[in-house]
């Protein structure tokens, strides 16, 4: 499949600021041949987790560790030990932990030893989400952690938030998580007209799921005002689908909406809306979607979806690479 001009884009400013990616299911083929495709396309450096069989399939531009035999386990289990002090670990549960590959690969990012970390492939999110929450851990005190995808329609970019994380967000998280997805859209050069979107479109229907959406409209303005007062983000909701990305339907259905049709980043009410609708663009619509890429964290942790190609993971490697810069 030929990339779109949104990844191959990405795949150039992460050439150009070359950063260290670790994959810790070195056991997958399609990671192994996502690693060989990076290093030879000199994307990132990148650091595979695995045994001798692994070694014996990757290219020289690769390097494998295997986390059982590594002399950095001990100091990994004394470090995460210190971290989960709170929680009562000890010593003993901390270096079985950490012999885990989620959990070993976490703990090279946190000690700067790679500058990002790519898992999912054979791994549940909750795999992936729970060690970075351990040891990453989010950039601000009591903000959410979320998701989005990278979906090119058509060659054109858009955002889809939250699509694998967040279950059921209540208007001040589903705020949140519009104003971090705007972040994310300013940072990959993709216009951050965010729509909140709904069954409804400006007061078609009641009920408290559209209550929910309004509210999370106002706070989500309230958000930029705070965090980004200056940016060109364009904010409305609640917006159908159609209202939000025609610009002849938002014309007759919401003519007062600044996004004017032209939406890029959408929103969507809860998990179920928007892992269902992502698939269906990825799955029908024939869309590369890339993802899910967490938003909050203090650096850059990603996940795939086990249904993901070598291809897949070699553009979301490439955008952990930038997300770090």
């Amino acid at each position: 499949m030929s990339r779109s001009e949104f990844i191959q884009t990405v795949i150039r400013k992460a050439q150009a600021n070359q950063r260290t990616i670790v994959l810790p299911e070195g056991a997958d083929a399609r990671v192994i041949a996502a690693a060989n495709q990076i290093a030879a396309e000199g994307i990132a450096g990148v650091i595979v987790l695995g045994d001798e069989k692994t070694a014996a399939q990757v290219s020289s531009g690769v390097t494998v560790i295997n986390p059982l035999t590594s002399d950095k386990l001990e100091g990994y289990a004394a470090t995460f030990c210190e971290l989960r002090r709170g929680k009562g670990i000890t010593l003993e549960q901390a270096r079985e932990a950490v012999r885990h590959v989620n959990y070993f690969g976490m703990m090279m990012v946190q000690n700067g030893e790679a500058d990002g970390l790519v898992s999912g492939a054979a791994h549940s999110t909750a795999d992936t989400v729970r060690p970075a929450l351990q040891i990453i851990k989010s950039a601000e005190k009591g903000s959410i952690i979320s998701s989005v995808f990278f979906m090119c329609v058509n060659d054109v970019p858009y955002i889809f938030s939250d699509c694998g994380l967040v279950e059921n967000p209540d208007a001040a998280q589903l705020a949140q998580i519009a104003v971090q997805s705007a972040k994310t859209a300013l940072q990959f050069g993709i216009p951050a007209n965010v729509a909140l979107l709904s069954y409804s479109t400006k007061g078609s229907a009641s009920s408290p799921l559209v209550d929910k959406v309004i509210e999370a409209t106002g706070k989500a303005k309230e958000l930029l005002k705070v965090s980004l007062p200056d940016a060109p983000v364009k904010l409305d909701g609640e917006l159908q689908v159609d209202a939000a990305i025609v610009p002849g339907v938002a014309k007759s259905k919401a003519p007062q909406s600044e996004l004017a049709g032209q939406a890029r980043v959408l929103i969507f009410p809860d998990l179920n809306a928007g892992n269902m609708a992502y698939k269906l663009v990825q799955r029908l619509g024939g869309a590369e979607a890339y993802g899910p890429v967490l938003q909050g964290l203090k650096k850059p942790v990603n996940d795939l979806s086990r249904g993901c190609s070598a291809e897949d993971i070699v553009g979301v490697v490439a955008i952990t690479a930038v997300q770090s810069l």
